[in-house]
């Protein structure tokens, strides 16, 4: 899912997301509840009318932003109160709360509210983030309105405890909700530690339902989690790389200002069928972001989705044919994966 913070992909119209086989978009309860407000999304007709897109959406419940980019905040039972990073009025964001913004987002998808400890953390403090994540889940589940258009995903907490993980993930599969995440990866913890967490948590939810890792995105790391039955990603990695002259090209990361690209004619990448490496060479790529031109941007962001969409969709067809493990496992770690 390329992530569309705030009701749009960065640089890209939806036209041509669709275009790189975007199927579904990510947008941001926290930052949407800033700006413009979710009551102005709701009388434009939801968050698909708002911004054109009529494929699926899913919000996230905010947690993760409020927990990494408030630096006034507190935490108690109801919720969690910080300050506004634009107006400097506070705001108590309760499960309840987050639930009513993305009722009236109108997201597909929704995220239920979850305390997401930071990387490092105590085991006691991850304990009580992981009890609290649980509890506001049965919170949330009381307070959501629609849940006959928009289905409500709990997410597993734990941090790097994987007994603290189980814990979580028996309690939220008790809910029987439409869909499970794995939240509180990539927040600062070795690479290494995730496929760990991955590996031991998948196979305890129930494998006819999404399951879904969250802030994730790059190719070995899907690859583990695909090996291990994770559905659904969601990743900056494509437009934010994109914004700093990076293309994503095989799996390698190309800075397009590197002194070489100045003079190179050749197409970006010849076996992409994205519009940017189809009509325009590296060169000309070079020429923009150097001269900090947006088509430039909005043309790597481009290949960039599409590289990743690609990647997924060759995972699919792998799995499909029963090669998946021949053609992807230079991405996995023998030990965890050469029986599947």
């Amino acid at each position: 899912m390329p992530v569309g913070t705030l009701a749009n992909v960065k640089t890209v119209t939806p036209t041509q997301l669709k275009d790189c086989q975007a199927e579904m978009v990510l947008a941001n309860t926290y930052h949407l509840h800033l700006q413009p407000g979710e009551d102005v999304v709701a009388e434009a007709g939801g968050l698909h009318k708002f911004m054109n897109w009529d494929g699926p959406i899913l919000t996230d419940s905010g947690g993760f932003q409020v927990f990494s980019l408030s630096e006034i905040r507190s935490i108690s039972e109801e919720g969690v109160k910080f300050r506004s990073p634009r107006e400097g009025n506070m705001i108590n964001l309760t499960p309840e709360k987050s639930i009513q913004i993305q009722n009236q987002l109108g997201a597909d998808v929704i995220m239920a509210f979850d305390e997401c400890a930071p990387y490092p953390a105590t085991y006691e403090a991850v304990k009580l983030a992981g009890q609290r994540t649980t509890r506001w889940l049965e919170r949330c589940i009381k307070a959501h309105d629609r849940q006959d258009v928009q289905a409500l995903f709990g997410i597993i907490q734990g941090g790097v405890y994987l007994d603290l993980r189980q814990q979580s993930a028996r309690e939220l599969i008790q809910f029987d909700l439409p869909g499970y995440a794995i939240g509180g990866v990539s927040v600062g913890e070795p690479p290494e530690l995730i496929e760990k967490i991955v590996k031991a948590i998948t196979p305890l939810l129930p494998n006819n339902k999404p399951r879904y890792l969250m802030g994730v995105g790059t190719y070995k790391e899907m690859a583990q989690a695909v090996a291990s039955g994770i559905d659904l990603f969601d990743c900056v990695i494509p437009t934010r790389l994109a914004r700093h002259s990076v293309a994503l090209v095989k799996g390698d990361r190309w800075n397009l200002k590197n002194q070489k690209f100045k003079r190179d004619y050749e197409k970006l990448d010849q076996d992409c069928p994205c519009y940017a490496c189809q009509n325009f060479s590296r060169a000309y790529l070079s020429h923009l972001v150097r001269s900090q031109e947006i088509l430039g941007y909005t043309l790597l962001s481009i290949h960039n989705i599409t590289e990743l969409i690609r990647f997924t969709q060759q995972m699919r067809q792998a799995i499909i044919e029963n090669r998946f493990v021949e053609q992807f496992g230079h991405y996995l770690t023998s030990e965890n994966f050469t029986s599947k």
